[in-house]
């Protein structure tokens, strides 16, 4: 008998025990957070809540809206045993929200039997600010006179503090840049590819809650065409260029699909190495007057030559040129075109060891094929300043310079940032006026 009464009692115990565990299990509330939990928002803008809870999962969550004294229920969900996360989009375009600040309350219960089977619950408050007018854009520039392949500048203001602005058009978009006016200034391209009924600038803004306003600008377009070149490839050439490439075409061998692979998908690949350089930008302008044009230079291939590359009679290849070709004498001084800093002095595939020095909104020079660098990344370099010497490495069949300018990565004419009197009415007169 008093056998029976002690396995009872154990067992007592031993259940209490058991009972107590499973009762203080799980004592901690789901986590919940809200992207995003602060600032401005807009019908358009997606709110995320996230619930977590690493113990018996999440019962129930309920969501309302509250501005001012009005109590909006948004959402009220109930979930299965053991799901330990959730993510929720709230849709807040349904509701008839004021122009004012709001306050998101989530209540998140977990399937806990702590308190009394009550669960744990967490409570939380997000303060945001809820806006729905695009920022009003105020266009301060005047003449926009852009040629095909050219450059050109919008200066304008803004009433808000925004996300994202610049202009755009098509598929391209050139960010602008606040100035110590408080102004932005966008510098653009007209690309040499776009045709003329597509190129219709508009400068966009985009605020922080997600209101997006386009403005047109008043501007003049001129078309321009472009020279056809013929570029004849030698097994001369081939014998003198492939070594330098063979790593950049590993399971290529035939000397001509090396050079087809280097020709179309390395140089693909610069180029979009290069429009990232443009990120790497100051804020301001960096140069002071017209680029130099090298010392007693010679142009040979022009911006925007539309070339044709021929194999023993046998069109193999077609390209575009987007420099100027300049040389005078072998491993000749390369000089800075204007002030600015280095972002890049290193070999770069199809334009050989190469020098990119940055002038600030998005204005960029490239300085390719040298056979010397006498500078670094980071540098501050002055116009006129020596950068190295010409050479033939890369993609190029002798000693000289290509130069190459580009706006946020889109390469243009460098003849125009040549010109002062181009420079001044397009570019400087309206950085002056700001």
């Amino acid at each position: 008998m008093k056998s029976m009464k002690k396995l009872f009692l154990l067992l007592i115990i031993v259940g209490l025990v058991a009972g107590g565990i499973f009762y203080f299990r799980d004592t901690a509330p789901p986590q919940l957070s809200l992207t995003p939990e602060s600032g401005p928002i807009s019908k358009k803008t997606k709110l995320l809540l996230s619930l977590n809870d690493g113990g018996m999962g999440i019962k129930n969550v309920q969501v309302t809206v509250i501005q001012g004294t009005n109590r909006t229920p948004l959402l009220k969900r109930d979930f299965p045993p053991q799901t330990n996360v959730v993510d929720l989009e709230l849709d807040l375009s349904a509701l008839k929200l004021q122009q004012a600040g709001l306050q998101i309350e989530v209540s998140a219960t977990d399937q806990s039997i702590y308190h009394l089977g009550k669960g744990n619950t967490s409570q939380q408050l997000f303060t945001l600010n809820y806006d729905t007018r695009a920022p009003i854009i105020s266009l301060l520039s005047k003449a926009h006179n852009f040629t095909k392949g050219g450059s050109g500048l919008v200066l304008f203001a803004l009433n808000e503090e925004v996300e994202s602005t610049g202009v755009v058009f098509g598929d391209y978009f050139f960010p602008a840049y606040q100035l110590e006016s408080g102004n932005y200034a966008c510098l653009l391209a007209y690309p040499y590819n776009v045709k003329e009924s597509d190129f219709i600038p508009r400068i966009m803004a985009r605020d922080l809650a997600g209101n997006e306003r386009q403005l047109g600008i008043y501007f003049r377009a001129k078309n321009k065409k472009f020279r056809q070149r013929k570029i004849n490839i030698s097994d001369q050439f081939l014998a003198q260029k492939i070594p330098e490439f063979e790593d950049l075409a590993p399971d290529v061998s035939d000397p001509v699909d090396i050079f087809l692979y280097v020709n179309q998908t390395v140089r693909q690949q610069n180029r979009d190495q290069i429009a990232e350089f443009s990120r790497n930008t100051a804020a301001e302008p960096l140069w002071n007057g017209p680029f130099l044009r090298q010392p007693q230079a010679a142009s040979l291939a022009r911006f925007a030559d539309y070339r044709t590359y021929y194999y023993k009679g046998k069109e193999i290849d077609k390209q575009v040129h987007l420099g100027q070709d300049l040389a005078s004498v072998v491993q000749a001084e390369i000089v800075a075109g204007n002030s600015g800093v280095v972002v890049w002095a290193e070999y770069l595939g199809i334009y050989g060891l190469c020098v990119i020095i940055d002038h600030g909104l998005g204005l960029q020079s490239l300085y390719a094929h040298m056979s010397q660098l006498d500078v670094e990344p980071g540098d501050v370099v002055t116009r006129g300043q020596i950068l190295g010497r010409s050479g033939a490495t890369g993609m190029a069949g002798g000693d000289h310079l290509h130069l190459g300018i580009l706006v946020s990565g889109v390469p243009v004419q460098p003849i125009e940032w040549w010109d002062g009197h181009w420079l001044r009415d397009n570019i400087d007169s309206k950085l002056k006026s700001n």
